[in-house]
């Protein structure tokens, strides 16, 4: 049966890495892999454990209490990427980030390309990876008309976005997965992974500064379209402000963080509907003319523009994880692991090169059933740099490669040959900062 529940995974997760190739939405074979995986459980009456982190092994537990775990784990994360979406939809609702575009005001390709890479690395902490990637490509689409020369640009806003977001509890959904699993605090990731991090950003648009890509002025005048509504910059500051507001939030009140991110929602919410012409309640969508009448909602739209397929895959990938978690395969491999490489340092590095052939999501997801060390064990630290980090060297290793390559139809094997080598070079010279601070500067 064990092999049955290893062929059933694997063939899930091989159809989640060949997505383009198949043309079928990584979400279908994650949630028919967490369905089938939990089926065989039951059908085949398999043992079902808890991993008890205090005393490093595994307890008996019954299918039920142990489904209801994961998934009320899993429902944590999937609530507070709910919350954080829609406010970064409210916040564009308003064109609130075309307040960034006024940011740009020189011609000089290596200043834009600085310019673009700090833009990056910030928002990325801030509204997450994926989303800073959007509205910088977008901005870029606005600013340099050349296609080579944006596709170059992209690619350095590719490895920027992800080093901003691999510091901050909610700048990559691998580093949101360890916050709200207590495996790090907001406070030590942020003292441990945000050097490497920077240094993971400044190497590699270094070395691209010194290309003749970025020699020169672009081509063409700015165009001086401001925010399309009066309050875009106000709901860009006050989003952006409540999406910061969580993490002190739960060092206050030590509740899980989507109860905080739900209360920045309200907040947020409440000032786009005072500012919209809209009139009525947010709830009230009970009959016909409140559905026509709640398009010009800014909360009404704004939950229909979120990605609900990426908050699908993610509830299928995290409970198929947990299924292997708790028949004990994870704990269990994770043994293996350290008899056969006992450096660590390798091993996480490891999950950061894989993070960029396989998405970095079940990866993490998998570590944090391998491992049982405390909350902020520098072991959960270099997994948040790792995995965030690590996907820059493949386009297709990240989400903020997948949704440039969509935008710019940057080709696979061009990113490979140009950029490649960029993130790779960023990438260790980020381990490396990491491994020096922890063993000679960081003491914990």
């Amino acid at each position: 049966m064990e092999t049955i529940i290893i062929i059933v995974f694997l063939a899930g997760y091989l159809a989640i890495t060949l997505e383009h190739n198949l043309k079928i939405d990584k979400l279908i074979p994650a949630l028919a892999m967490m369905a089938i995986l939990w089926a065989i459980i039951a059908l085949a009456h398999m043992p079902v454990f808890e991993v008890n982190a205090e005393l490093r092994e595994l307890e008996p537990t019954h299918i039920d209490e142990i489904l209801l775990h994961h998934l009320g784990k899993t429902a944590e994360i999937l609530v507070f990427l709910l919350g954080a979406m829609t406010i970064v939809e409210i916040i564009d609702y308003f064109d609130g980030f075309a307040t960034i575009k006024g940011y740009i005001r020189t011609k000089s390709k290596r200043k834009l390309l600085w310019l673009f890479s700090i833009l990056a690395f910030i928002l990325s902490a801030i509204i997450d990876n994926l989303t800073a990637t959007i509205v910088l490509v977008t901005i870029l689409q606005k600013v340099i008309k050349d296609r080579n020369t944006r596709l170059w640009f992209a690619g350095m806003i590719i490895i920027a976005a992800n080093a901003g977001g691999a510091w901050s509890p909610i700048g990559d959904v691998t580093t949101t997965m360890l916050w709200i699993a207590n495996k790090v605090s907001a406070s030590q990731l942020i003292i441990h992974v945000l050097i490497p991090s920077i240094i993971c950003m400044i190497v590699p648009t270094l070395l691209a500064g010194t290309k003749k890509e970025f020699s020169g002025q672009i081509e063409g005048s700015f165009e001086e379209n401001g925010p399309k509504s009066k309050f875009g910059a106000t709901m860009l500051y006050l989003g952006l402000g409540a999406i910061v507001f969580v993490p002190f939030f739960k060092t206050i009140t030590h509740l899980p963080p989507y109860v905080g991110m739900m209360l920045s929602l309200a907040v947020v919410a409440t000032f786009a509907e005072i500012y919209s012409s809209s009139k009525f309640s947010i709830s009230n969508v009970d009959d016909g003319s409140h559905a026509a009448a709640g398009h010009h909602s800014p909360v009404h739209h704004s939950l229909s523009k979120i990605e609900l397929p990426s908050i699908l895959f993610f509830l299928g990938i995290l409970l198929a994880v947990a299924a292997l978690e708790s028949l004990g395969y994870l704990f269990n491999y994770a043994g293996s692991l350290n008899e056969a490489i006992p450096n660590t340092d390798i091993v996480v590095m490891l999950f950061g090169v894989g993070s960029a052939i396989i998405d970095n999501v079940p990866l993490v997801a998998a570590s944090m059933g391998m491992f049982s060390e405390p909350i902020d064990n520098p072991l959960w630290h270099f997994i948040a740099y790792s995995a965030g980090t690590g996907g820059s060297m493949l386009i297709i290793g990240s989400a903020a490669g997948v949704v440039a390559m969509g935008m710019e139809k940057i080709d696979f094997f061009w990113y490979l040959r140009k950029i490649a080598w960029l993130a790779m070079v960023g990438f260790v010279a980020g381990a490396i900062a990491f491994i020096l601070m922890r063993d000679f500067v960081i003491h914990v």
